[in-house]
């Protein structure tokens, strides 16, 4: 596609998909000619009624998104991060000691890490992370069809079950507030007016899954290089400073996030192809961090490779509000499996992916540590 036709339309439903890295840098720099609304559009269709997700300030557009923006940069900025880091290594080493056997790394490591670090900003429940997952997979598998009957109430069900309980937290720190983000924004102001009831609760949903997905999608598609590389396992065991490149340049090489919505809001030229006005557009971030024209043999995993200021994370207004979080999560998950193992293999059983137009990660990952 980046040879031959880089700017094209594809299925589902004549999208518009931007491959190059220039041309999904030009769509992800110009948030006035493409709106991110692109995600009302494919993450609710008719099928699947009200999704929070998409009525937070992933799909909303400045002012608007500028504004609320600033209410959650601090929670996740560096002094959180450098706060969390020791806790986040104290569990990593606790979930690694119960590595043992044949056991499904998205289970048993990929998914308590970040559900933890997401649960502890939030100041929710720890005896409900175990839900968070379920919640995330099905509701990042909405798709402008749904797969059956069951997975049209699979996802509403999930859409309720998340929103009663973030309604219930919310309900809480009304009552007694409590120093979390969840009382923070009960608390903020945005141009003199308190947040409504439906904003904070889809502000929390985005929170919630922006946090765990990804992070999750990331330690899993790791796991699956290193089980393929053991060469590279036994350098990250010999100095372990080689974590953070190593996390840069798995973001490019296959990082969890492929594809970014927008909707064109005027008629716009791309590598000499017009896209109309009110078109949906697909930035593939996935492809565009592989562009022959901004890396050297890119389909090579090279740990040497200065892989930073990659797409994984968008780019400009909508840059992710956790990259550092991420960045510290897969960091310190690294250094501590290298320590504690000489080697990771695959399991006997199947790899099992979700099925999503967004993010790419397994769901079940059996693996054996030793």
């Amino acid at each position: 596609m980046r040879t031959s036709s880089p700017v094209c339309q594809v299925d589902p439903g004549g999208m518009w998909a931007v491959s190059r890295w220039d041309d999904v840098l030009f769509v992800l720099k110009n948030p006035a000619l493409f709106s991110s609304q692109g995600f009302k559009a494919v993450m609710e269709p008719p099928w699947i009624g009200y999704n929070p997700l998409v009525h937070s300030m992933l799909a909303l557009d400045p002012p608007a998104h500028t504004r609320l923006r600033g209410l959650v940069t601090r929670a996740f900025g560096g002094g959180t991060t450098r706060r969390l880091a020791p806790k986040v290594e104290r569990l990593a080493e606790e979930l690694a000691g119960k590595l043992v056997g044949e056991v499904d790394f998205v289970e048993g490591f990929a998914t308590p890490l970040p559900a933890f670090v997401i649960g502890e900003i939030l100041g929710l429940d720890p005896s409900l992370h175990v839900f968070f997952k379920r919640w995330a997979d099905d509701i990042s598998s909405i798709a402008p069809e749904p797969e059956s009957a069951a997975h049209v109430v699979q996802v509403r069900t999930a859409i309720a079950d998340l929103s009663g309980y973030l309604r219930e937290v919310v309900a809480a720190r009304r009552r007694a507030p409590a120093d979390d983000t969840v009382s923070d924004l009960i608390h903020a102001e945005v141009d003199g007016h308190s947040l409504t009831e439906e904003e904070i609760l889809d502000f929390l949903v985005l929170l919630l899954l922006a946090g765990l997905e990804t992070t999750t999608h990331l330690l899993g598609n790791t796991m699956i290089l290193l089980a393929a590389q053991p060469a590279l396992w036994d350098r990250l065991r010999g100095d372990p400073a080689l974590a953070a490149p190593f996390v840069e340049e798995m973001l490019r090489y296959d990082g969890p996030s492929h594809a970014l919505p927008r909707i064109a809001t005027a008629e716009v030229t791309i590598a000499g192809v017009t896209i109309p006005a009110g078109s949906l557009v697909l930035a593939l971030v996935a492809s565009a961090n592989r562009d022959e024209r901004r890396h050297a043999d890119p389909d090579r995993f090279d740990i040497d490779r200065n892989a930073q200021g990659n797409l994984q994370f968008g780019h400009g207004i909508h840059t992710c509000v956790g990259a550092l979080l991420a960045r510290m999560e897969a960091r310190i998950a690294l250094e501590v499996l290298t320590r504690r193992f000489r080697r990771v293999e695959l399991g006997a059983g199947e790899i099992r992916y979700n099925r999503t137009i967004a993010i790419r990660g397994p769901v079940v990952l059996p693996v054996r540590f030793s």
